[in-house]
């Protein structure tokens, strides 16, 4: 079978390692950026550059939607000037937007006679790099078997989790988790050093319990360090999934306060800079270190 050409919308943290799993697959990618040099290290290994969005819609067969939100979706595919140019493609949206978002550009993209499937991610960086990457697809039983051979290059195993939108939901669920779990281990962590209790006996205590969670001994050292750079997931994504996951709350009278709580301490977060840091960084607010004076 041959292999469709490929045009990736964004290339900034998660579009660059998709678009270098692809190339390692033999898909041929067309790269698109708001920023055209992000996209030099790409094409000196085999990308083929488009100079506009609608250069690199015309030219690929799939389109993969790594953009900010579904404003910069909407702006970048749907133009008046460019239905034309959409006609009989597919749209492969893996970015983290809500439910209603997805289903809003599911009705455009038919709207244009464009396939339309979401295929948000879990996972990060190293993950994308490996293709290893936890891979949730809202499509049709039909799309999601004509198009498992590409998701497969992003992860072993792609889960078909229902119609469009229920993806997205799922995907939301996994990253309001990432701000309650960070936000309650950073609080439980101070208190501890506060206290002066042993770090060392707390984790041990923490790893052996139903209440361990992978990811506190991933922040742990960030933490204690008070280092949050180079980021895999900055704190201004998480301030925008958590907003996305309110939206949704609200949407189906869901009790969300805890998570107002968590939102507005990552709002703080981003006031003080730490907006392009690793979101471990509202550590920051609900510990801060003392003060030199």
């Amino acid at each position: 079978m041959t292999k469709p050409t490929v045009a990736i919308f964004g290339i900034g943290l998660m579009g660059a390692p998709l678009a270098i799993r692809l190339l390692d697959a033999d898909y041929k990618v067309v790269v698109w950026n708001r920023t055209p040099e992000k996209a030099d290290p790409l094409v000196q290994i085999g990308a083929l550059r488009a100079e506009t969005a609608a250069q690199a819609v015309q030219s690929a067969d799939v389109l993969i939607t790594w953009l900010a939100d579904r404003v910069a979706i909407q702006e970048v595919l749907f133009p008046a000037e460019r239905a034309s140019l959409l006609e009989g493609k597919t749209i492969l949206q893996m970015a983290t937007i809500g439910p209603s978002h997805s289903r809003g550009i599911e009705d455009a993209a038919i709207a244009h006679g464009t396939e339309y499937i979401e295929a948000p991610v879990l996972g990060s960086i190293p993950e994308a790099i490996k293709g290893t990457l936890q891979v949730m697809v809202g499509a049709t039983p039909e799309q999601y078997e004509k198009h498992l051979p590409l998701l497969k290059v992003f992860g072993e195993n792609p889960i078909h989790v229902g119609e469009v939108g229920q993806a997205a939901a799922m995907k939301l669920a996994f990253n309001q988790l990432i701000a309650g779990l960070t936000a309650s281990f950073s609080l439980s962590l101070g208190l501890i050093q506060k206290e002066g209790v042993r770090v060392e006996q707390f984790m041990d205590m923490l790893r052996d319990s139903a209440l361990y969670a992978p990811t506190f001994d991933k922040k742990l050292v960030r933490m204690l360090e008070r280092d949050y750079e180079n980021p895999n997931f900055p704190t201004r994504h998480l301030l925008k999934d958590t907003e996305l996951f309110l939206d949704a709350a609200a949407e189906h009278g869901l009790t969300a306060a805890c998570l107002e709580g968590v939102r507005d301490i990552i709002a703080i977060a981003m006031a003080k800079g730490l907006a392009d840091t690793d979101y471990s960084a509202i550590n920051e607010v609900i510990h801060p270190p003392k003060s030199s004076t």
